[in-house]
């Protein structure tokens, strides 16, 4: 029998959250917005499109808390009634399009990597004068040589910060979400503040693993008062720099958010500097989720260049992960999940105007849906 096609059950105080099966649509970054923060038409389309996937829960974008904690000028928001409202009406909609399925919003603050450009447009920090914006970061130390370093954040700064991930919380609490991820990876502010590498504070949140990981910890034991849904993070276990945030510290801040309240974790990887040496491989990140799943006994999910449905299979088989995600795989392939099921003999769920879509070779992946001909 396929493990990637078993459901799993993720426990919070609100209650047991069932995920169908074992596939997770990673948080993409759209860049999308128009330069407000709301979710619009694109989000409609792409949302509708991966709640009819065949996942077993959908993670929606980095969304930013704050305006300045913006990755880029076009990326979501939560930081007021606007983005609130707009965020809201839009996945109502994309959701009657779709066959019921769990949701995920990941909740981000971009730190020093803020006031970016679009990807597509280079992804350099964007100068004042061209519409960017300062940025902060745990210390004044630029991402790249020849940029304007961001601002050290003071105590002030740090808790109006913490209360913007509390109100973005709220915002998602009272839209019924079913579950939230604080992003603590990829160089973005809560990860800069684990890295010694982003990290050169003299106070209570720099120097010794205790003062790294104490405001990413205050930030999601605030958090955790206000949500009662599933509530997890997503960590770059490993900063791939001598020096640098590595495994065994992810490990240990894992138990210390398991003690908080946490109903999962993430693994991801990398991110906080360019200087980064990663071995990219199929499954590179596998090998951390593994280590932390083992060590903690939190679910876990593992992520990265996971992108055949044998190899996600494979992963659960060996017992290294409880959850698979995967992200541009969604991007090239919408029906991922379909496909997945019909190569390891899963059922999926899909709206009924795809019911008769179906090949020769995938057929009853759909169950007992039934067909009328006339």
């Amino acid at each position: 029998m396929s493990l990637l096609f078993t459901p799993i059950q993720l426990h919070s105080p609100r209650g047991a959250l069932t995920l169908p099966n074992r596939i997770v649509v990673a948080p993409m970054c759209q860049y999308a917005c128009h330069l407000d923060g709301k979710a619009n038409d694109w989000h409609l389309m792409h949302w509708g499109n991966l709640l009819n996937s065949g996942a077993g829960v959908f993670m929606i974008e980095a969304t930013a808390v704050t305006a300045q904690g913006r990755i880029t000028p076009n990326c979501l928001g939560l930081w007021d009634d606007a983005t609130a409202n707009a965020l809201a009406d839009t996945l109502a909609r994309a959701r009657k399009l779709a066959p019921p399925m769990p949701v995920c919003l990941q909740i981000a603050h971009a730190g020093r990597k803020g006031s970016s450009a679009q990807p597509w447009h280079g992804g350099m920090l964007i100068p004042k004068e061209n519409g960017g914006w300062d940025t902060v970061a745990p210390s004044p130390i630029h991402l790249l040589d020849g940029e304007e370093p961001p601002h050290e954040i003071d105590a002030a700064g740090l808790l109006s910060i913490e209360q913007a991930f509390v109100h973005a919380a709220q915002r998602a609490q009272a839209m019924g979400l079913d579950m939230l991820e604080l992003h603590g990876a990829h160089g973005y502010l809560l990860h800069e503040f684990l890295s010694p590498i982003a990290n050169q504070r003299q106070d209570n949140y720099g120097g010794s693993f205790a003062n790294r990981t104490r405001f990413p910890l205050q930030v999601f034991k605030a958090v955790r008062k206000v949500f009662d849904g599933v509530l997890g993070m997503r960590l770059s276990a490993s900063d791939w720099i001598d020096g640098g945030w590595n495994l065994e510290e992810t490990t240990e801040l894992t138990s210390l958010l398991k003690q908080a309240g946490a109903n999962f974790i993430h693994v991801s990887s990398g991110g906080i500097s360019p200087q980064q040496k990663i071995a990219i491989g199929p499954g590179y990140q596998v090998h951390f989720a593994k280590h932390i799943k083992h060590a903690v006994g939190l679910p876990t999910i593992a992520v990265g260049l996971i992108t055949e449905p044998q190899q996600a299979e494979a992963v659960l088989q060996a017992n290294e992960a409880d959850m698979v995600a995967l992200g541009r795989s969604f991007l090239y392939k919408p029906r991922w999940g379909w496909e997945a099921a019909a190569a390891l003999g899963g059922k999926v769920q899909a709206t009924s105007q795809y019911w008769r879509s179906l090949p020769r070779e995938a057929a009853g992946i759909f169950g007992d849906a039934k067909i009328g001909m006339r």
